[in-house]
């Protein structure tokens, strides 16, 4: 059995398939300071203890009017302010470039791939899936590239069960393009997706004021968002929830 295994391992590194079945890279070692991305929310850091796990893939999960769009202007601002470079995959082509820049992202330092996934297919749903296997693609070239410090693939507007289509073998070799890397890779979603065993999922929701809604005004002008964060991390023999709420502004 042992000969049989090492023949196999010898072929699959003669064709660079090795990293299919397991990898030899270490793992980032999580008191290490660069193997995070801080998000830039003070509250959110403290919590995360730190940031973001780079060489992993996490996920941002929240129906509309949650923040999660809030949240990843925040973390591409906090991170082009590093100096990193940014990739975002933008399935639908809904980034407001203004409102970006706003946030404080470096547009200089900001590679965005515009996608043709539409909210409302109709009859053409092969196309809208066909659009969503292409940004997937996209999405692996950028991973593979490498260079990034974050990268963001956002479908949080596309049809839920055209992302449930997808195969799950689809995050698992994601995974396996960016494990060991300086990449934190976030996926952005109306829910989870790829349940990443060293990634987290931030589950958010639209938070609670004395008005009964998460949306702050002064006056007649938007204030702000409070949002509730739900952390979710998923480990082999554990499962860990914690809550927090947030603030951004507008």
């Amino acid at each position: 059995m042992a000969l049989a295994r090492a023949d196999l391992e010898s072929l699959l590194r003669a064709r660079q398939l090795d990293r299919t079945l397991t990898t030899a890279l270490p793992p980032l070692d999580p008191r290490d300071e660069s193997a995070l991305a801080p998000s830039g929310i003070t509250a959110l850091d403290a919590r995360l203890g730190g940031g973001f796990p780079r060489g992993q893939l996490s996920e941002l999960a929240g129906p509309r009017s949650s923040g999660r769009t809030s949240l990843l202007l925040q973390m591409m601002a906090a991170a082009t302010a590093r100096g990193e470079l940014v990739a975002l995959v933008d399935a639908l082509d809904m980034l407001d470039v203004e409102s970006a820049a706003s946030a404080g992202v470096n547009l200089a330092q900001l590679l965005w791939i515009r996608g043709h996934v539409v909210m409302n297919p109709g009859l053409c749903r092969d196309l809208n899936q066909r659009a969503l296997e292409q940004a997937i693609r996209a999405l692996t070239l950028v991973l593979q590239a490498g260079n990034f410090g974050l990268v963001a693939f956002d479908v949080a507007e596309a049809p839920p069960d055209a992302v449930r289509r997808l195969p799950f073998t689809t995050w698992m070799r994601l995974q396996r393009i960016i494990e060991g890397s300086h990449t934190a890779c976030v996926l952005v979603g109306s829910e989870a997706m790829a349940r990443s065993s060293a990634g987290l999922t931030l589950r958010l929701a639209a938070g609670s004021t004395d008005q009964g809604s998460g949306n702050r005004f002064r006056n007649s002008l938007f204030d702000g968002l409070d949002i509730q964060a739900r952390i979710v991390r998923a480990r082999a023999r554990e499962r860990e929830e914690a809550c927090l709420a947030l603030s951004t502004s507008a």
